[in-house]
């Protein structure tokens, strides 16, 4: 695969180094108005680092664009002209529809969106993906890109903004809850190094049963759970506490606030 990254920051990076690392691209272009921070990346042998986005767009089939928003439609102004229906036109900029893409490009070419989230730099992103009518033929190539650097999935556009909640917003939930966990365990007498990792651990643990065995949540709470035992006990005052519900509000608080966001931009 021919591969471009228009816009070479911290997201575009991590991608980079995603695809990179798992041998995806025969040649990657990353492109970035200033260069001297990135050239190291021409170590690999199959990529050229360029302010050049033309220059880019003309040697690389797909084009996954990770630039700031504001920046995002003079870029595929400029670009437009050397685009072919064979392009593959990837978009990671929150907020910026397929609608307006199309506005500027046309619908005749194969546009995605993508909201990949901050675990992308480990290989571990959870990204949802969305296509126009003439994209959804290129959905599974997206898929196996970011399938490198962790897990995809395909949905409605119109869900996207949910999906920035569970999935981006999601992140920080998580951080939070592992804290409190951290927390807990430095109260029980566990040292603040030692506390967090017993918590992170045991999250990814938690998170890794649930993918490898297909399982529900609750079919692995009954396994740890025993009548009149600790486990239970500790459960039932968190309900009583109200973690689901509270956990459940705030992800309901937070998509509210992106829907007004996005209305505002409207």
């Amino acid at each position: 695969m021919k591969i471009a990254i228009i816009g070479a920051g911290n997201l575009g990076l991590a991608i980079a180094k995603g695809i990179l690392h798992s041998n995806g691209a025969t040649t990657m272009y990353l492109t970035k108005r200033n260069t001297t921070d990135i050239q190291e990346y021409e170590k690999y042998g199959n990529v050229t680092v360029t302010s050049d986005n033309q220059k880019a767009v003309k040697n690389s089939d797909i084009l996954i664009f990770a630039v700031q928003p504001g920046h995002l439609e003079k870029i595929l102004e400029d670009v437009k002209g050397s685009l072919t229906e064979n392009h593959v036109i990837i978009s990671t900029i929150t907020g910026f529809n397929i609608a307006k893409i199309e506005g500027i490009l046309g619908a005749e070419h194969h546009i995605i969106r993508s909201m990949p989230n901050t675990a992308i730099s480990v290989g571990k992103s959870m990204t949802c993906i969305c296509a126009n009518e003439k994209g959804k033929k290129k959905i599974d190539l997206a898929k196996a890109i970011f399938d490198r650097m962790g897990h995809s999935m395909e949905i409605p556009e119109e869900q996207m903004q949910a999906a920035t909640v569970i999935c981006a917003s999601g992140i920080a939930f998580w951080m939070r809850l592992i804290r409190a966990t951290t927390q807990g365990a430095i109260q029980l007498g566990f040292d603040a190094k030692e506390a967090q990792e017993l918590a992170m651990h045991t999250c990814s643990g938690a998170a890794s049963l649930l993918i490898e065995s297909n399982s529900h949540p609750e079919a692995e709470i009954d396994k740890v759970t025993t009548p009149k035992g600790c486990t239970i006990e500790g459960l039932n005052e968190m309900e009583h506490q109200g973690l689901s519900s509270s956990l459940i509000r705030g992800i309901v608080t937070s998509f509210e606030k992106i829907s007004q966001i996005k209305t505002k931009q409207l």
